[in-house]
């Protein structure tokens, strides 16, 4: 048994550490608030040991735009409520009657929501896979001829697609892309650009017209998109350099309809008639029509997506906006039965709370930390990462951290006027860190200048 000087001796050896450290930091925290740069600044900055005994705090309790570090919030959220095995489905099949190969009867594919469906991220769940899957149950069914119409049935969230909030200069950029009951290729595609001139597109983009007032000029992409949700019209403008090819990445701006209109192609390529139209259960409704529905009896067709687990390690590492948001309205619909954004909202808010964290402290806006209205502080951010690290799923969780230029492994937040880095780190010496640091308004390389302060806990 250990003396009680030997105990005291330990103790007063973990003070002095914790206070040397606390030191460090403190320099380096100073230092860039008295710079120039940071006249008007506003940063919240908290790190404690791995048992959640602080170690350093500035401003802890400050609400601050966070950027993409609130990514934590929901990827925890999700694991927790939805399980890291859930995985999302997406089901065809008909209403109507099959004869002699003749389907008279619509042919209707619906989906709750699955962000993955037609992404290039996953081994066996590219678009060519879906397309294969998809037609080859077609013909096994024994339809040769639809006689009806191709319903995408995109009713299973509500109408919103993008959160309130979010600037317009973000909707019809790639980072910006909106969430429907049936998503497709990530509602992303590519336009390569030379100058001002569209050289070619990832894929046909259908049913969209452009407006187009780029420049060619300077060596960086300096463009912006401007896609609507259900819109048909499109505008770009900005600079792009013109004596090269630059690949500019958009949001699609009605997935459902695109996705139908490839799957009419897929039909036709594969020999089964079709002559009906392709309509969304939106514009159904739009139309003052019913919706159409799949009955489970007549489903023919059941395509899985990846688990969870590894969508959120996409998340996380890639910092996908879309795949927030759609985390965010499936535990909405869920647990609370309303798809919403404002539900999905209340229910994160309440779930952190029911964890421990003050509910003033976690002002959400949005599942991806996108809106400029999110305002979380740093102390927040740490409590929810030592919550996750006891969690049987924190695995999945961190796994998804990516490694930055200091070779820290933490997630990142990056918005016009906000950076942040939220992790875990574990120094030379062997001491354990949880921490988060939130900067706001600051004019120079912020980034750089965070990672410097937190060096010190190497």
């Amino acid at each position: 048994m250990k003396s009680s000087l030997t105990i005291l001796a330990i103790a007063v050896s973990g003070a002095a550490f914790s206070q040397n450290i606390s030191q460090k930091l403190d320099a380096a925290v100073q230092k860039l608030m008295n710079s120039p740069a940071a006249v008007s600044s506003s940063l919240s900055f908290y790190v404690t040991d791995e048992n959640g005994d602080k170690i350093y705090d500035f401003n802890a309790n400050k609400g601050l735009s966070t950027a993409s570090t609130q990514k934590i919030f929901t990827a925890a959220a999700a694991l927790e409520t939805l399980g890291k095995n859930y995985t999302y489905k997406t089901y065809a099949g008909f209403s109507g009657t099959v004869s002699s190969g003749n389907l008279v009867g619509d042919f209707i594919v619906t989906s709750n929501g699955d962000p993955t469906l037609g992404s290039w991220r996953y081994e066996a769940f590219s678009p060519d896979n879906f397309k294969n899957k998809l037609v080859d149950a077609i013909k096994k069914s024994g339809i040769k001829k639809i006689s009806g119409n191709l319903i995408i049935d995109d009713s299973y969230f509500d109408h919103q697609t993008i959160p309130g909030g979010w600037p317009w200069d973000d909707l019809g950029n790639y980072y910006g892309a909106g969430v429907w009951g049936i998503n497709w290729r990530e509602n992303q595609f590519d336009i390569n650009i030379k100058g001002t001139e569209f050289k070619s597109f990832s894929y046909k983009l259908e049913n969209v017209k452009w407006l187009n007032d780029l420049e060619a000029e300077g060596n960086s992409d300096q463009s912006l998109i401007f896609t609507a949700p259900n819109s048909d019209v499109a505008l770009i403008n900005g600079k792009l350099p013109s004596g090269k090819v630059t690949t500019v990445s958009g949001a699609v701006p009605n997935p459902p309809m695109q996705l139908g209109a490839e799957i009419k192609s897929w039909l036709q390529e594969s020999g089964i008639e079709f002559a009906g139209k392709v309509i969304s259960n939106s514009q159904l409704e739009l139309n003052g029509e019913t919706a159409i529905k799949l009955a489970e009896t007549n489903r023919i067709f059941t395509y899985e997506s990846p688990a969870l687990g590894k969508i959120i390690f996409y998340f996380l590492r890639k910092s996908i906006n879309f795949y927030g948001e759609t985390l965010l309205k499936t535990m909405a619909k869920e647990k609370t039965g309303n798809p919403s954004f404002k539900s999905g909202v209340a229910f994160m808010k309440d779930f952190w709370k029911s964890k421990g964290i003050n509910p003033a402290m976690i002002n959400f806006a949005d599942g991806s930390g996108l809106s400029p209205q999110n305002y979380v502080s740093a102390k927040a951010e740490v409590q929810s990462l030592l919550y996750s690290q006891k969690q049987i799923w924190f695995k999945d969780f961190f796994e998804g951290f990516p490694t930055q230029d200091n070779g820290m492994k933490m997630k990142s937040g990056t918005m016009r006027d906000t950076k942040s880095y939220a992790g875990f780190h574990t120094s030379k010496d062997g001491k354990k860190y949880v921490f988060s640091i939130i900067l706001n308004n600051y004019t120079d390389n912020g980034g750089a200048e965070l990672q410097k302060i937190l060096n010190q806990l190497k």
